[in-house]
């Protein structure tokens, strides 16, 4: 689900220019499903899909697989189509060091909405 983040922020990429100096490692749920997103510059250096023993990260954003879906869908419907609206609507939930999230959300946005279409 999350795999084409790589193409989507590689390094050199202009999604990447958009967070110069973010070096983040983000966690990714999908139900039971954990993705590991290390960023380093603001390039997506890999996706690895657990499960992980000890996972380490500093953010973690954990919406259901249907949410997910939504969210991804080519055109989502109103209220799905954000990750701030999916938070009000408490169908997604951010934990850990937001600092890093809300500090650069617009790369945050336009990382997620990168993947839209993609599957």
């Amino acid at each position: 689900m999350f795999q084409d983040l790589t193409r989507a922020a590689a390094p050199g990429s202009s999604l990447a220019a958009m967070a110069p100096g973010l070096d983040w490692h983000l966690m990714l749920e999908s139900g039971d499903d954990s993705f590991a997103v290390p960023i380093r510059d603001g390039a997506v250096i890999t996706v690895t899909q657990g499960p992980f023993v000890m996972p380490s990260w500093q953010t973690r954003i954990v919406a259901e697989p249907v949410i997910w879906a939504e969210f991804l869908a080519p055109l989502p419907r109103p209220g799905r189509h954000d990750v701030m609206a999916l938070l009000r609507h408490g169908v997604m939930r951010f934990d850990g060091d937001l600092h890093p999230l809300m500090a650069n959300l617009l790369y945050v946005k336009r990382l997620f909405e990168a993947l839209r279409g993609a599957e």
